[in-house]
């Protein structure tokens, strides 16, 4: 589990492909290295990996095929700057939301524009996880947690301040640039409870007759 609170920007050095799937090295930058050890998980733009190789401020996982075609890792070049956080501890202040690192989809940032001293970015999402996001509820924007100032359909804004864009890959985004999203991990689980003995139906199976069945609409 992560907190969404980016810890260093780092970047991909290497990708080696294996077997239909890659290998990526990142340089660490700033990121509190010292005790990462073998088997640790590290956010990388929203995606937790695993590591499998240690070097000196770098450090290597492998991405499956799964992974590449879910997330933004998939057109991954080298050179390319990845924000990085650590798993959190029990003792770890949770400034952010509770992240799991399971990439939902990728959007789309589709408008950029300055408000002050901040910077207002617009980003539409897969339809399918429009449901998932409310405003002023919490999203993971590539590892970073933000929240949502407006939804539109399936689009959704977020205000991103001077020291976010400093320390995160927001800073040199762009519009049309494609970015991982995760959604409110309460948001699904929810949803899943709501369904009750009919989750394991295929299909949609929320209802109108359910939601008001369930006491959600009168």
């Amino acid at each position: 589990m992560f907190t969404g609170i980016i810890q260093a920007i780092g970047t991909i050095t290497r990708i080696e492909p294996r077997g239909g799937d890659c290998r990526l090295t990142v340089a660490t930058g700033k990121l509190p290295f010292e005790d990462v050890k073998l088997g640790d998980s590290i956010a990388v733009s929203g995606v937790c990996l695993t590591v499998v190789e240690l070097g000196d401020r770098l450090f290597a996982a492998d991405v499956s095929r799964e992974t590449l075609s879910r997330t933004t890792l998939g057109e991954a070049k080298v050179g390319t700057h990845v924000n990085l956080e650590l798993a959190l501890l029990p003792t770890t202040r949770l400034g952010g939301h509770l992240v799991s690192g399971h990439v939902d989809g990728i959007g789309t940032v589709v408008d950029k524009h300055s408000d002050a001293r901040s910077v207002r970015f617009m980003i539409e999402t897969p339809s399918d996880l429009a449901k998932y996001i409310a405003e002023k509820g919490s999203v993971c924007v590539d590892g970073i947690s933000l929240t949502v100032n407006e939804v539109n359909g399936n689009r959704f804004g977020v205000n991103i301040v001077p020291h976010t864009l400093a320390e995160t890959t927001l800073g040199e985004t762009v519009t049309g640039r494609r970015v991982n999203l995760e959604v409110d991990i309460i948001a699904r689980y929810l949803e899943r409870l709501l369904l009750g003995d009919r989750a394991a139906e295929s299909g949609p199976v929320i209802t109108e007759e359910l939601l008001r069945n369930t006491g959600f609409i009168t």
